[in-house]
């Protein structure tokens, strides 16, 4: 590398951090929020919901303002709402609230009663907005698939949902639980029990990244033989156990702790990420794109074709930036943090989990 190269380098380094127009933190690769949640995102508070009897929930994700909003889908069965709403080349750029639930595709109508409230509170897209006619909610949903868990499922003509969504809408707040909570209550994460995990990370200068994941996955968020989250190298303290990465090595397709005899859409991991920075759709979406790698990072298989993985992203615009031609590296730095951040949430989840009242099987904490 040469002089000149370096130079170059450099330069372009503090460009970026310029283009962040963001306060200059005390140096050093930055660090969880004060809570460790996505609600750590300015602009954002979470709010959840369960029936212990029928073992489920929802988890509801809530921006103070329409917040701008973009959807990558991976897995083999997604079970989804209002994704096409999201695309940029489409009308609607910006949602009122994302919803992740569980209850399989009686799950989408936990999102009727989040747009229910949201009406009635006079939130929703309007055109024009004019007296007497009800703005339009836009609420994009994903579900995962806990309907084989035991709970008690004969709700006959009335599943929980809507009343669920409503419920968890009205206690959003920006501290809520993880684990055995939410979308997340009656998930399962290969063998272990799953949960809903939730992380951030504020950077040196200032920019703000959370995550939020319903883990209900088939793979394995632990590394073969062991305790150790594939997501180890990515851990703060002891935010899930402090064990640290693996030094084992994993020999051929050895899936370890994942679920055996997958069944058609009974596994799938829903999340969303966020960022106080005020990105556009697309720049949002290639953030979104970029945060499913952090699935990858910490499940193992993932995106399989009995999955539904999908990761909403949520941009609250609490903090501008300016025009620049080196605008793209800030969307990479947003996006490579929030794969980070997504996997840390993911073993957040599993570590936080612990069995409903009467449920049998195997935490993370009870794992040999």
């Amino acid at each position: 590398m040469n002089r000149r190269t370096v130079i170059a380098g450099a330069a372009a380094s503090l460009a970026i951090r310029a283009a962040t127009a963001a306060p200059r933190g005390a140096g050093g690769p930055g660090a969880p929020g004060p809570r460790n949640l996505i609600t750590d995102v300015a602009g954002l508070r979470v709010g959840q919901a369960a029936d212990p009897g029928a073992r489920t929930g929802v988890t509801v994700i809530l921006p103070d303002d329409r917040a701008v909003c973009a959807v990558d889908v991976r897995g083999g069965g997604p079970g989804t709402r209002e994704t096409d709403a999201l695309n940029a080349w489409n009308l609607v750029h910006s949602v009122d609230a994302v919803v992740l639930s569980g209850g399989s595709v009686y799950g989408l109508a936990a999102a009727d009663g989040v747009a229910a409230w949201l009406g009635a509170h006079g939130r929703g897209f309007a055109m024009v907005p004019m007296p007497g006619v009800p703005r339009s909610p836009i609420v994009p949903a994903a579900i995962l698939y806990d309907l084989a868990n035991q709970g008690n499922k004969a709700w006959g003509m009335d599943p929980p949902y809507r009343r669920l969504g409503i419920a968890a809408v009205e206690a959003a707040s920006a501290q809520f639980a993880l684990g055995t909570a939410g979308a997340g209550y009656g998930a399962g994460a290969g063998a272990l029990k799953g949960g809903v995990g939730s992380a951030s990370l504020r950077t040196a200068d200032g920019m703000t990244i959370g995550a939020i994941v319903a883990v209900n996955s088939f793979g394995s968020p632990v590394v073969p033989g062991g305790r150790h989250f594939w997501a180890g190298p990515f851990e703060f303290g002891r935010e899930f156990g402090g064990l640290g990465p693996a030094t084992n090595l994993v020999e051929g397709e050895d899936w370890g702790e994942a679920k055996a005899n997958p069944g058609a859409r009974e596994n799938t991991t829903i999340a969303c990420v966020a960022t106080d920075v005020a990105l556009d759709a697309d720049e949002m979406k290639r953030v979104t794109m970029m945060a499913q790698d952090g699935l990858a990072r910490a499940i193992r298989p993932v995106h399989c074709p009995f999955d539904g993985d999908v990761v909403f992203g949520l941009s609250t615009g609490r903090l501008k930036l300016p025009d620049s031609p080196l605008r793209p590296f800030v969307v990479a730095r947003i996006g490579a943090a929030a794969a980070d951040v997504l996997a840390r949430s993911v073993a957040r989840g599993v570590y936080m989990a612990s069995l409903p009242p009467g449920a049998k099987g195997l935490t993370w904490q009870t794992l040999k």
